[in-house]
């Protein structure tokens, strides 16, 4: 079980802003979303980051081709993480707390071919969503960012050529978001908000009735 952390107004836990839905879904699923707020004073431990990678390796694959990998920077190599974090975009100063990056890539070919898999960045999405809910669920923040200068990152971490970076994820615990600069505390309390689902989903094609219940 992950450490109990109270909820204040100051600590936003994933358990803190749970998304308002339409429809029953799983408690987890409504807990996630993309906190900034990460204590720098409570590290994450190799056996934490070895669980939630262990959530993306069960991932749904086409073909079960796997194109995910993950570079993992930790105070480890404390020379890999200040790299990483010089990588993020300036409004991603923030991550710089974050006891953890991972950089998430995708193999854009089958395996052993010179073959393009077309399906190789929604799986690589997918394996992301489960190391999302899996920390989620281990009470830790997960905040996936595109933010980032990737071709410096190709550069410093020798990344191969068939690969491409896709994300940074910021790794943490939750921490007191008077962290943050005042745009982002308020960005922290707002309400959090999504189109319905008949927006999103249409019966019978393209143009059909929006999905309801």
């Amino acid at each position: 079980m992950p450490d109990e952390v109270p909820v204040t107004a100051d600590t936003m836990t994933p358990a803190a802003r749970p998304a308002v839905t339409d429809r029953p879904i799983l408690k987890v699923l409504a807990q996630r979303w993309s906190a900034r707020a990460i204590d720098p004073s409570r590290a994450v431990s190799r056996a934490q980051v070895t669980t939630v990678l262990e959530a993306a390796r069960w991932a749904p694959s086409s073909g079960n081709a796997q194109p995910w990998r993950y570079l993992v920077f930790d105070a480890s190599v404390p020379q890999a993480l200040d790299r990483a974090r010089a990588c993020l975009s300036r409004g991603n100063a923030w991550a710089y707390r974050a006891p953890v990056l991972l950089l998430s890539l995708v193999d854009r070919y089958w395996p052993d071919s010179d073959d393009l898999n077309p399906r190789a960045l929604h799986d690589v999405g997918a394996a992301s969503l489960s190391l999302c809910i899996q920390a989620v669920s281990d009470g830790l923040v997960a905040h996936q960012m595109a933010g980032f200068d990737s071709a410096l990152a190709r550069v410093r971490f020798a990344i191969p050529d068939r690969m491409d970076p896709v994300a940074f994820i910021a790794l943490g615990h939750p921490g007191p978001i008077d962290l943050l600069d005042d745009r982002r505390r308020e960005r922290e309390r707002a309400p959090r908000r999504r189109r319905p689902v008949q927006q999103s989903a249409f019966v019978g094609g393209w143009g059909g009735s929006g999905v309801t219940a």
